[in-house]
């Protein structure tokens, strides 16, 4: 079993930055695919980003591109999502999830493990 902890959610300013960490617990997520997703109030929950395993590849959303990075530490069983120039649009729950698979994947289905969820709010 698996038990993923998110965190560095918050208030910011639109233009500004955070930088959220996904942390795993109960067994190695190392050969884990990672993804981060995100639940807007009212909206469905929607892909974000993904990593694979290694780290070698990376998968976002179009609106993000550019603005965001997702990253592991696999020594140390994290995940992390550095946003920046956020907009208010990016205001969400982000929620952290890993699939039992080295590859990232796009569709919710495919991921076991879900967080609990860090709230992002960016003011205009």
């Amino acid at each position: 079993q698996v038990q993923l902890v998110e965190s560095g959610g918050g208030l910011v300013q639109a233009g500004g930055s955070l930088r959220l960490s996904c942390a795993a617990s109960g067994r190695t997520v190392r050969t884990y695919a990672m993804g981060w997703f995100r639940q807007a109030p009212g909206q469905e929950r929607e892909f974000v980003a993904a990593i694979s395993w290694s780290g070698g590849s990376t998968d976002y959303l179009d609106s993000v591109k550019g603005r965001f990075t997702i990253s592991r530490d696999n020594a140390k069983n994290t995940v992390y999502l550095q946003m920046n120039s956020l907009k208010p649009e990016d205001t969400a729950v982000y929620y952290c999830a890993a699939r039992r698979v080295a590859a990232p994947h796009r569709a919710i289905y495919e991921y076991d493990y879900w967080g609990q969820g860090t709230q992002v709010t960016v003011s205009s």
